[in-house]
């Protein structure tokens, strides 16, 4: 994908009904890198053919014209004969791009893993597969070729669409297992794991940054070879797409924040599958901090809930805790305004601003509180010339409260995950033994 910087863009929706609002489309061709130099709204119901209506296409066409843009970006899903109509009526080389096209050119810049790369060519694929099944029957009905500037009938393209589809689930499931095996060996190193999840610039990256160290972190490579030190907090769409995981710093756990890839309206189903081993660091948590953008209207804020919590409960158990992010630009009766209309998706929200880091100490407080329990084990481990070792694993996996030393005896006192406990005790059962 390459970047469109100097790009003049026209941007067009249509509803059904209602004033079209465009904030949203704006932001997304601003982040692929185009200069919107126009927008053209129509209320109506669609065209089959235009997508717009015949005289509304026509004042489009104007407006490129005027602005000189060389690309109409739809916030509508277009089909692919819309888009050959459009391009027809249209000044000669504009090009037309749909909603989803726009979000995948965005995705395909910001992609830097080779899972976030593979993810993006799957969503590509797969938006590709319609269109290429729709020349397919097309050609195959009208016995030509090219019909209507689809390009060439190739049925084998089709079947090789499928054929990478395919290859790069099968790449992106070897990808996931050894990501499996990571969370499971974080787990067992006494790590607690929490994720950061929400809409898109609701202040994820942000949070990230004030709740981690912000010093470089003594990682062990094998164990975390993910860890960022950095994550950018940049007021723009998808700086995020892959995960950026850092350690967190709290008094009686060790943890790991996994900041993801935000949310988005009005998403296919086939773009957010395409996705989902991303959501995987979220299914997979201990606590999940679902950030909202608390200036937003109630409504706008009630329908990004209601497609979070869908997507959050398909397949996670781990509790949510709603975190009403950026209080610092909403007044305390507007707070308790939205807290009261949200009460039922959100009814215990914690508000914080990542910015401003205000009210981040009571979110540390409700993240521990959140958490599983920690068991609290008293260790007595005979002085031998593996104690110490067994001592700095304890240091090293759990909140060591006290040490205590004789010279016959070890007397550890610490809290700990259920399992790392239990291994603290086989290996001081070892001890003894030895």
């Amino acid at each position: 994908m390459t970047g469109k910087s100097l790009t003049r863009a026209v941007v067009a929706k249509r509803v059904d009904s209602g004033e079209p609002d465009t904030g949203e489309v704006r932001d997304l061709a601003r982040a692929a890198g185009y200069d919107v130099a126009g927008v053209v709204t129509q209320s109506r119901k669609a065209d089959p053919a235009l997508q717009l209506g015949e005289g509304k296409v026509e004042e489009l066409a104007r407006v490129v014209a005027d602005t000189g843009a060389k690309t109409v970006v739809f916030d509508n899903r277009l089909g692919p004969y819309q888009t050959y109509n459009l391009g027809q009526k249209l000044p000669e080389g504009t090009e037309v791009i749909d909603r989803f096209r726009l979000i995948l050119d965005i995705f395909g810049q910001r992609a830097q893993t080779r899972k976030a790369q593979l993810q993006v060519e799957l969503a590509e694929l797969r938006y590709e597969l319609p269109r290429a099944e729709a020349k397919t029957s097309l050609a195959k009905r009208d016995e030509r070729p090219g019909f209507m500037g689809l390009g060439e009938y190739d049925e084998s393209r089709e079947q090789d669409i499928k054929a990478q589809i395919s290859r790069i689930r099968d790449e992106l499931a070897d990808i996931e297992q050894t990501e499996q095996q990571r969370r499971e060996r974080r787990h067992e190193s006494g790590f607690d794991l929490v994720a950061l999840a929400g809409y898109t610039n609701a202040g994820k990256s942000t949070l990230l940054r004030q709740l981690a160290a912000d010093m470089d972190v003594d990682e062990n490579e094998d164990l975390h070879p993910d860890l960022d030190t950095t994550a950018e907090s940049e007021d723009r769409l998808f700086t995020t797409l892959g995960t950026t995981t850092r350690r967190m710093e709290m008094e009686r756990r060790e943890i790991l924040l996994t900041d993801t890839v935000g949310f988005i309206s009005d998403l296919p189903h086939w773009l957010v599958e395409s996705f989902k081993s991303t959501l995987d660091s979220v299914y997979q948590a201990d606590l999940v901090l679902l950030v909202v953008d608390a200036t937003e209207d109630i409504a706008d804020i009630h329908e990004k809930l209601v497609t979070c919590h869908d997507t959050l409960y398909e397949r996670n158990e781990a509790p949510i805790v709603t975190v009403l992010n950026k209080v610092d630009a909403v007044s305390d009766a507007e707070l308790e305004e939205k807290r009261e209309a949200l009460s039922a998706l959100a009814p215990d929200p914690i508000a914080v601003s990542g910015m401003e880091a205000v009210n981040l100490d009571a979110l540390r407080e409700r993240i521990d509180d959140g958490l599983p329990e920690r068991r609290r084990e008293r260790l007595v481990l005979p002085m031998t010339d593996d104690t110490m070792s067994v001592v700095s694993w304890v240091h090293d996996h759990a909140h060591v409260r006290d040490v205590s030393y004789t010279d016959e005896e070890v007397v550890v006192d610490f809290e700990a995950r259920p399992s790392i406990v239990d291994k603290t005790r086989a290996k001081a059962s070892s001890l003894a033994e030895a």
